[in-house]
């Protein structure tokens, strides 16, 4: 089996599992700070948001908001909807972009790669000023400890592969697989088999080990066959 080489650049990043919006809620000083978290992947999708939360809170003051999005983090936007210039969509970014993380690989060494997310914290003024450094450390922290609750997933770029397997084998080769660590990606079905599907790391070691892992499964009946590389969610939280 010929595999490519992996593609340059980033190859994990750290990212909002998916699912449904995520919101969490403080108040200072009467003012209430209700943030709202959603995973994206292009920038109408962020700006989708806002205008989503415009029409929900309508009544609201501010709607600042921040995102981050791509494995490089290329696209990076902040605005301050009426606040005093840089006192809140820019705090609210650096708390997306300075969130630490421990990836699997390297337990140890903590990195800052949250991406794929928009903030949008919703600010009903509650009649006193918090004056510049207390807008600033508002919603900072109003982002911040919405990223520390919200469920959040490494996401990698993994090689893809399928197993052809006769449909009544098929539930036993998929538990065993995924016991033995690997991700698994959905089957597909046609009239005779079952299509499983799993991702691993992009090294000939891993993929090696597989094979060797399947043919040992199932008495060297059955072998991986590639299905491309993607984007793949992992099951372990980034914390």
């Amino acid at each position: 089996m010929t595999i490519p080489r992996a593609t340059p650049g980033p190859n994990s990043y750290t990212t909002l599992a998916a699912g449904p919006d995520f919101r969490h809620e403080i108040s200072i000083k009467r003012s209430r700070f209700i943030t709202v978290l959603r995973r994206v992947g292009d920038e109408p999708s962020a700006r989708e948001l806002l205008a989503g939360l415009r029409r929900e809170f309508y009544d609201a003051r501010h709607h600042c908001s921040a995102f981050v999005i791509g494995a490089d983090r290329a696209v990076q936007r902040s605005n301050d909807d009426g606040e005093p210039s840089g006192t809140a969509g820019t705090p609210m970014l650096d708390a997306l972009l300075k969130r630490e993380a421990r990836p699997a690989a390297s337990p140890t060494a903590p990195a800052a790669d949250l991406s794929d997310v928009c903030a949008v914290v919703v600010r009903y003024f509650g009649g006193i000023l918090l004056g510049a450094g207390g807008l600033v450390r508002a919603y900072s922290e109003s982002v911040s400890t919405a990223v520390d609750l919200a469920p959040l997933v490494r996401r990698e770029r993994l090689k893809l592969f399928r197993v052809a397997v006769p449909h009544g084998e098929a539930g036993r080769l998929e538990n065993e697989l995924r016991s033995a660590g690997y991700v698994m990606t959905g089957n597909e079905y046609d009239a005779v088999d079952t299509q499983i599907g799993l991702a691993m790391a992009d090294d000939e070691t891993v993929i090696a080990a597989a094979v060797a892992r399947l043919a040992s499964l199932s008495a060297g009946r059955h072998t991986l066959s590639a299905a491309g590389t993607d984007w793949v969610d992992t099951p372990q939280t980034a914390r």
